[in-house]
């Protein structure tokens, strides 16, 4: 199977386009065309996790966390990033990373939080602004039904949990062919036509517009689609940082802390001042989260569940919120499974495997 092949399943779930501009997610090793006979998961990337690779006749590695974050001025063995890039290439191994655009996804990081954890009516925390477009397009009446479903197989028209949604008026439209004209009705350089036509509107996420757009001009009788594609400020409720979910029953705070340390596998919880209240409402992010704060108490999160808060920051909460550090690695080591789960619905007998190893720098005693 090749690169190319198993990217279009990884990249339809979450779209390299979502990535912050900070990041680096793609393949960072390797090529598209490259036969692959089985892939290695992991949260990081390190020289052992490149060996466990090796050792398990996997000849690529998807991680969640990339090798590569800024450019490399050479490439001379000094660091564990140069010496993995050296021997992923002398053994063609492929290395690809989905790491932010993996974070911001509606079904992502987490939501495997969240299912860990065992919370419900889960959503975004902070929906991304600008991610949105109407599309307004014209069609003749006996050729609407085909190019509304052409726009719906492209990925129009989803809104939340709701799909192949459109808003049509009728109307009357006209047009006089040019001479040198192939049109769908009358004749070239003819007089003007009038007809009964159909305005179509629909939502146009922002991965899938060149796509829409094709499928608009392949699916349209027209030689010349007339159409206006409007940027919007409604938020994409599936695409954002965190995640705010509830617990089927409230808990008391010391009850969730011992819930919480004991579903996430981690050695410590740091946490600030209990409140004495029970807590039901839980914010979510894993990594490093301390920039949602603000939105999640402005969520009216009891807790907010995260990793790499700075000394200072735990101050912040205020006696609002519980903060509860459970360690960057803590708070994302279930992510490998969301790449497993992708790849063996897609290719349910290719070798998929997690890794064994723990990847984690930082140690407690």
């Amino acid at each position: 199977m090749q690169v190319k092949t198993i990217l279009s399943a990884l990249e339809v779930f979450a779209p390299p386009i979502y990535q912050e501009s900070y990041d680096n997610s793609g393949l960072q090793v390797g090529s598209m065309e490259q036969e692959i006979k089985g892939i290695l998961l992991s949260l990081d990337l390190t020289e052992a996790i490149l060996e466990e690779a090796m050792q398990r006749n996997c000849n690529m590695i998807v991680a969640h966390h990339p090798l590569i974050f800024s450019g490399l001025k050479r490439i001379a063995g000094r660091t564990y990033v140069e010496r993995v890039v050296q021997k992923a290439i002398k053994n063609d191994i492929c290395i690809y990373a989905a790491h932010t655009n993996l974070d911001n996804m509606r079904h992502g990081v987490n939501a495997k939080i969240a299912q860990k954890l065992g919370l419900e009516r889960t959503s975004i925390l902070s929906p991304m602004p600008g991610l949105l477009s109407k599309l307004y397009t014209y069609a003749p009446l006996d050729a609407a039904d085909k190019v509304r479903d052409a726009l719906f197989a492209a990925g129009a028209g989803d809104i939340g949990k709701y799909s192949e949604c459109s808003f049509n008026t009728k109307g009357r439209g006209s047009f006089r062919p040019g001479a040198d004209a192939d049109p769908a009705i009358g004749e070239a350089g003819g007089s003007r036509e009038t007809l009964e036509e159909v305005k179509i509107e629909v939502l146009v996420p922002k991965h899938a517009q060149g796509k829409i757009l094709r499928a608009l001009f392949d699916s349209h009788p027209y030689e010349e689609v007339a159409y206006e594609l409007i940027a919007m400020q409604n938020t994409n409720q599936d695409i954002g940082a965190g995640m705010i979910g509830y617990f089927p029953e409230a808990m008391e705070e010391m009850d969730f802390l011992r819930h919480l340390k004991a579903r996430m596998k981690t050695d410590c919880v740091k946490y600030t001042a209990l409140s004495g209240k029970k807590v039901q409402k839980v914010a979510i992010c894993g990594g490093s989260g301390s920039f949602l704060l603000k939105d999640a108490i402005a969520a009216g999160a009891n807790a907010f569940i995260t990793g790499d808060f700075k000394y200072h920051q735990f101050f912040d909460a205020d006696g609002e919120i519980i903060i509860c550090d459970i360690g960057h690695y803590e708070s994302e080591q279930f992510t490998p499974e969301i790449f497993k789960e992708i790849l063996n619905e897609k290719f349910p007998n290719f070798a998929v495997l997690l890794s064994n190893l723990v990847t984690n720098p930082v140690k407690y005693i």
